[in-house]
């Protein structure tokens, strides 16, 4: 039993010096680099583009949610936590309707503008609920810096009503969380430049005839049993600033 139990104090001692010698290798030797992640967070074109149909995909979405009496807010809800970093930090927002509260670095800012209803927001009609059928973008270009890119154009968002499309410039700036996936960090709207145009009397006289046709069209609608209400709204959004 003696001999066995010195063995084995033989052993013990042994695998010590053992381990402290690779300590002392581990601690002496160059530290050990980690392999670079920095790749698979690099932003290409594609992504770029993907975003943008994905980001309009989900513009028309919120407003077929709202047409149809569903959870609006919860579809926009889901669109900003999707598309727009406020959970990384900050997000520099300005929408293309906003006046009052230009610059929108809340999430909740952002979700009053897509949808308004917010008292704190009361210039806020909900954009994303007009509705819109189909959003269209033409970059005029894409700058890519490993984890960071901008892009700069023009997109057109067609309105559910059948009317012309809207033309609205835009810079966008992105960059990936640590999942990798791609973020809005940066949302710039705005109308393109239009220079005041001179008013003519024939312009004048145009309107005031349309404007009494709309009326009159206002009046039939109702002694048809028709949507009455919608004739008028439509009235006025024509006719009044």
């Amino acid at each position: 039993m003696k001999r066995f139990k010195g063995i084995s104090s033989i052993l013990g001692s042994a695998f010590l010096a053992m381990t402290l010698v690779a300590c002392s290798d581990s601690t002496s030797s160059e530290p050990v680099e980690e392999e670079p992640t920095e790749s698979t967070h690099v932003i290409t074109e594609e992504e770029v583009l993907e975003l943008q149909q994905s980001w309009g995909e989900g513009i028309v979405h919120i407003g077929e949610v709202y047409s149809e009496g569903g959870d609006y807010e919860a579809a926009a809800s889901e669109h900003i936590e999707r598309f727009y970093g406020y959970d990384i930090g900050n997000v520099l927002f300005k929408p293309t309707l906003a006046k009052e509260e230009r610059f929108r670095d809340t999430f909740e800012g952002a979700l009053s503008y897509f949808i308004g209803g917010n008292e704190a927001y009361p210039e806020d009609n909900g954009f994303a609920i007009v509705p819109w059928t189909d959003v269209q973008w033409e970059n005029e270009g894409v700058i890519i810096e490993g984890n960071k890119a901008v892009s700069m154009g023009v997109y057109y968002f067609t309105p559910a009503n059948g009317g012309e499309p809207v033309e609205v410039e835009y810079n966008f700036a992105f960059t990936k969380n640590n999942n990798g996936d791609l973020k809005i960090v940066l949302h710039g709207s705005h109308y393109p430049y239009s220079p005041t145009k001179e008013i003519t009397e024939e312009e004048v006289l145009e309107l005031q005839q349309s404007w009494g046709e709309g009326i009159v069209h206002i009046g039939e609608v109702y002694s048809e049993g028709g949507d009455y209400e919608a004739a008028a709204s439509e009235h006025i959004e024509r006719f009044y600033g």
